[in-house]
């Protein structure tokens, strides 16, 4: 019975072998990938089925993350990016660094995602008055500039510069600051569960001295109420700091600061609440308009100009609100008039 079986199977093929030679090239051909990616006009991310707070207050409005979608470059997304006016086409490069592969971006991508969270709770829990502690902190080198003179791998875990402990990645430049241009620094990191010494060198940048290193701080952090986050795997990045920490608060605090109204919007946060500049600033507010969103936060600076500029050359409807600081966030919805 298997030899029949097979033997129908050898006829089909044979018989079909023009048509199956012709079906795989097509496939290699349509799937074979470009050294760039595409960047569209991504949606909204209801932060309510990201976040969970114990005992939180629900709201009548909502709070969305923007995001851009990113499509590897093969010859049909090519083909349709020649075609539609918000799709850019942009160099493997600009996304993946000449010194680093996808596993290192896949790390630093959702490492700043968990950063970007804790620094939300700090943030949020604080204004609220909530009890926020943070037990304990770990630094991780998340990029390394090509320009770096150092034995240092993304990935590596700071645990001490030239001998002392740190606990902050603010703690680092001071350190950088007291020594010239080609000294060096020791670190003592953990790799693959070791402990190892490594070192880089001060160099120059911009008339700034540096190592060229970027480090993500990841908290053990404990707060009451609880909070659990539910993002999916394919959801990465720091960006979406600022709307975390407003939807946190919101559910920490009686007084409903969405006003019933759909708020997109952008950012990064910082733990003292500082907002900061994000990428693809264009798609999405895009993405928000086509979303019907009331409005839209964006942070201050060539994010606001660029937002507003887009605005008027679209003749947007939607309300784009520049802020600096989650505080002007806040005031700026406390005071909103429905």
């Amino acid at each position: 019975m298997i030899k029949q079986v097979f033997q129908k199977a050898k006829q089909i093929v044979k018989e079909n072998s023009k048509g199956f030679i012709l079906f795989f090239v097509l496939l290699i051909v349509l799937t074979f990938e470009f050294p760039y990616y595409i960047e569209t006009p991504g949606g909204t991310i209801d932060i309510s089925s990201r976040i969970e707070v114990e005992n939180g207050y629900s709201a009548k409005g909502s709070f969305h993350l923007a995001y851009v979608s990113e499509l590897k470059a093969t010859i049909p997304t090519l083909l349709i990016s020649k075609l539609k006016k918000d799709w850019d086409i942009i160099k493997k490069e600009e996304v993946v660094m000449e010194n680093e592969n996808t596993k290192d971006v896949y790390f630093r991508d959702h490492l700043q995602l968990e950063e970007a969270n804790q620094n939300a709770i700090i943030v949020a829990f604080g204004k609220a008055g909530k009890e926020v502690q943070i037990k304990s902190t770990q630094l991780y080198i998340t990029y390394i500039d090509p320009l770096a003179d150092t034995n240092l791998k993304v990935g590596d875990e700071i645990i001490k510069v030239n001998g002392i402990s740190i606990s902050s990645k603010s703690e680092l430049n001071p350190i950088i600051q007291t020594h010239e241009i080609g000294d060096t620094i020791f670190f003592t990191v953990i790799r693959n569960q070791h402990e190892i010494e490594v070192s880089a060198k001060v160099i120059a940048y911009e008339d700034k001295k540096m190592v060229g290193l970027m480090i993500t701080e990841k908290h053990e952090i404990e707060t009451e109420p609880q909070i659990k986050f539910h993002f999916k795997s394919s959801e990465s990045g720091p960006s979406g700091g600022l709307m975390m920490t407003l939807a946190i608060y919101n559910q920490l605090v009686k007084e409903d600061i969405t006003k019933g109204k759909k708020i997109v919007g952008t950012g990064t946060i910082d733990v003292d609440g500082t907002v900061g500049e994000i990428a693809g600033v264009k798609y999405k507010l895009k993405g928000a308009e086509k979303a019907k969103a009331d409005l839209f936060f964006v942070p201050n600076g060539k994010n606001y100009e660029e937002a507003i500029q887009l605005k008027n050359d679209l003749d947007y409807e939607i309300e784009i609100v520049g802020v600096s600081t989650f505080d002007e966030a806040l005031e700026y919805l406390n005071n909103y008039i429905e």
